[in-house]
């Protein structure tokens, strides 16, 4: 166990963790003991193994934490010209072994982003006058300044970016994360990815606060006192500071009441996004979901810090008794960290504090670096806690707040002896509370808590990457929204104690759980949506891949949740891993598809007639078909198994081809009974829509009978709760059928297929898989996994349609693009 020190507002007694009152003695005189102090745990294992492929950055990265997983599984990387976009796929189409990623980029700008401290030409005069100002405290401090200057001249332009920051899933028009991204050059946006090929800028936050800026006339409220003229060189500072970015953080996502024309009240979504500045003023906007640009923004709050030097922020969002409380988190450059209030006015259900809590008061000199905020529950307390990490030099602080019936209680202290270098990157799983820290040394710390009678203490474990990478220097990390991998920015480290010649920056990832413990979690999960646990299904996707069968404890377990609760979540699993297992055991194409054979036309020409066969051509053939005949011999020598276990066998080879054949026509049929019955369950929830939107017999645009025929056309298909609703749906149509017709030719689209529609002419169309109308337009959306396509909503649909258009994908989960 780590050494742990520190001063508390509110002790135990008891607790070895715990100082009485005392600031922990940080200096070099106690790196003695803190080394003494970082023995590994014995109670925790972990065995890290590297998973490719290895994602080299075409620039080098930038920024203080140029690494981010979204709850969407991509990895954003912060670089000199860009921010390059990783997306993990758990690909059923292929099968190969590597990991799946879809790489995109956001561009950083290419004019320099100057800030708005009054009328252009006012701005143009003051440059001029301190530029050329005979005070050197003066025209160096503007001359050096990159905020002043930020098209720098004669200096290096400041391109690049200084800081991602990823949404809560469900924010953009897709229900996918949004992207705020701070360049170097400090300019705030707000990305999308709203077509999965392209990046698309919603909205310039920093030209928007400057303009707000610029109406208040750089005052925060009417009651301010005036200050001085912008030709004053401390007023232009302070006109800067006051929007300068440091760091941006999103809240989860809130519910607030929005009142309609008619006076009617409706729940609306909305996320907060919090932006730190330099003077320590926190600017809190609030953005309508879904979020399309300026229109979504509802109001801009700014809330006055008091902390000078501030270096990082985190929401701090802790749930008691059914109670939402929010703040936000605040550390320094100079060591103190406190928690602000935030008022959420009109946010249902959330309550802020009363009043700032100090969590940590020291100014030590001591930077933080990054802040986690991790929500907890604790065993001895029977209560909801909140655990706050802060990377401080090469030391970890944490502190645990809970409320009970005296209050807030805060208990605080510090993990030190975790590194020799500081801390350069940190990272938290918030599902378990796992902590991890990285220095550039290429030594990462996995820390666990473990609750006391009170507080808590930390296990913790070393993990080398260069036991797995070999030498490398670490510059961030990231851990994926389930636990199963860690991302790693890493570039060659010394060889023979030498630095390389040059840098090569590379994305990494190591597995963090191994196959047992991702389909123990995916069985057990209370999210029960696929495509928000790739991370889990990818290393169930390697495993099966790599064995060639699905392990029998899986099959079982899965058997026996299908038996006893039946959701739709399980037979999407059960679907996913039979995918796999197909793929598994398909042949893999031993050349590239496109390349020509040269054999087959030497023996064309050859077998042509009026070609005469010369005697080297005859020995080139016979040698060619003794070849042949060797291979088929040994073909016919090897074990079935081993057959099986490295690909389908040769056309030629009858004997091994038939149990192979067979056991993948077994499989095809699985999938077709999973998919069928996904597809009967999705159809009974339209219907249902259907039945409840319908109050007289009318042409709802879905193919009702259609649907309802194809329901009931299995003889085989025996579902009570489908026939019953089916015969209240036939009463209230009256006879009638409403049959979709050919946009072409005007014939009728009999519904016989799931997938698509095909007209007496000969004209098909592809089905709908959210409505089963069909598409009869060029343009339509497509699953993430290309399983299946969708059709766009249209201003004439109903808003049960089109909430039904807003679903994922029936097979994966996936959003549809």
């Amino acid at each position: 166990m780590a050494a742990e020190r520190g001063g508390s507002p509110r002790l135990c007694p008891g607790e070895e963790e715990e100082a009485e009152a005392e600031a922990p003695p940080l200096g070099l005189d106690s790196l003695v003991e803190e080394a003494a102090a970082a023995a590994p745990s014995a109670g925790f294992r972990l065995t890290a193994v590297r998973r490719e492929p290895a994602v080299r950055l075409q620039h080098g990265v930038s920024g203080l934490e140029p690494l981010a997983w979204s709850e969407d599984h991509r990895v954003s990387v912060c670089t000199a010209r860009s921010i390059a976009a990783l997306e993990q796929l758990s690909d059923v189409h292929s099968g190969g072994q590597e990991m799946v990623i879809h790489r995109t980029a956001v561009p950083a700008p290419s004019a320099a982003c100057l800030l708005k401290v009054g009328p252009k030409k006012e701005v143009a005069e003051c440059k001029e006058k301190f530029a050329n100002s005979m005070d050197p405290t003066v025209s160096q401090t503007f001359m050096l300044d990159r905020v002043f200057n930020p098209e720098g001249k004669s200096l290096p332009p400041m391109r690049g970016f200084k800081y991602s920051s990823w949404s809560p899933l469900g924010c953009d028009a897709n229900g996918r994360c949004l992207l705020a991204a701070l360049t170097m050059d400090n300019r705030l946006t707000i990305h999308a990815n709203l077509n999965r090929l392209q990046w698309v800028q919603l909205v310039d936050l920093t030209e928007m606060y400057g303009e707000r800026l610029y109406e208040a006339n750089y005052k925060l409220s009417k009651a301010d006192a005036p200050r001085g003229e912008l030709g004053d060189f401390p007023e232009f500072q302070r006109r800067h500071s006051m929007q300068t970015p440091v760091r941006m953080e999103w809240s989860g996502i809130c519910t607030t009441q929005q009142v309609k024309h008619n006076n009617e009240c409706r729940d609306v979504g909305s996320v907060l996004l919090a932006v730190l500045f330099e003077n320590g003023n926190i600017a809190v906007w609030q953005f309508q979901l879904p979020f399309l640009g300026k229109e979504s923004i509802t109001s801009c709050n700014t809330i006055e810090s008091g902390i000078s030097s501030p270096s990082v922020l985190s929401w701090w969002e802790y749930e008691h008794n059914n109670r939402k409380m929010s703040g936000l988190i605040v550390g320094s450059a100079f060591g103190p960290v406190k928690i602000l209030p935030v008022n959420l006015k009109a946010v249902k259900g959330y309550f802020t504090l009363r009043q700032p809590v100090v969590l940590w008061q020291e100014m030590d000199q001591l930077p933080v670096h990054s802040i986690k905020c991790i929500p907890l529950y604790h065993p001895y307390q029977k209560c909801s806690c909140s655990l706050v990490v802060a990377a401080r030099g090469a030391y970890v602080f944490w502190c645990l707040l809970l409320i009970s019936k005296a209050g807030l209680n805060v208990h605080n202290s510090h993990v030190t002896g975790l590194h020799s270098l500081p801390i350069v990157s940190m990272t938290a799983d918030k599902q378990n509370g796992t902590v991890y820290t990285c220095s550039s040394d290429g030594k990462v710390r996995q820390l666990i808590p473990i609750f006391t009678d009170v507080a808590l203490k930390f296990e913790h474990q070393l993990i080398k990457l260069s036991e797995v990478f070999g030498s490398v220097r670490t510059h961030g990390i990231a851990v994926s929204p389930c636990g199963a991998y860690l991302a790693v920015i890493t570039t060659e480290g010394m060889t023979n104690g030498l630095h390389p010649v040059s840098k090569n920056y590379q994305v990494q990832f190591v597995t963090l759980k191994t196959f047992e413990e991702a389909a123990a979690q995916l069985l057990e999960s209370s999210v029960q949506n696929l495509f928000r646990q790739v991370d889990l299904t990818d290393l169930v996707r390697w495993k099966i891949l790599k064995d060639k069968h699905i392990p029998q404890f899986l099959q079982e377990a899965l058997d026996k949740k299908i038996e006893s609760c039946g959701s739709t979540y399980f037979w999407r699993l059960k679907l996913f891993l039979l995918r796999i297992l197909y793929q598994s055991m398909q042949k893999a194409p031993s050349e590239v598809m496109w390349r020509p054979s040269h054999e087959d036309t030497k023996i064309l020409i050859s077998d042509s007639p009026g070609m005469g066969s010369t005697e080297d051509d005859q020995e080139e053939g016979t040698s060619k078909q003794a070849s042949r005949q060797s291979l088929c011999d040994t073909g016919k020598g090897m074990d079935i198994d081993d057959t099986a276990d490295d690909s389908l066998p040769q056309s030629s080879d009858i004997g091994g081809r038939e149990p192979m054949e067979e056991k993948l026509l077994e499989i095809q049929a699985q999938i077709e009974a999973v998919e069928m019955h996904l597809t009967r369950e999705h159809m009974k929830r339209v219907l249902g829509e259907v039945y409840l939107h319908t109050w007289i017999t009318e042409n709802t645009s879905i193919p009702t009978r259609g649907v309802c025929d194809f329901l009931m056309s299995d003889a085989g298909y025996d579902d009570r709760t489908a026939r019953v609703l089916i015969g209240h749906i036939l009463k209230k149509m009256n006879k009638q059928t409403f049959p979709e017709h050919c946009s072409l030719c005007k014939e009728i689209l009999p519904f016989t297929d799931r997938k698509q529609a095909v007209c007496s002419n000969g004209h098909i169309w592809l089905r709908c898989f959210l409505t089963y109308q069909s598409c009869q337009s060029l343009v339509y959306r497509r699953c993430l996994l290309h399983d299946s396509i969708a059709r766009h909503p249209t201003p004439e649909d109903p808003e049960w349609i089109k909430r039904l258009l807003q679903g994922p994908c029936t097979f994966c989960d996936s959003p549809v693009f």
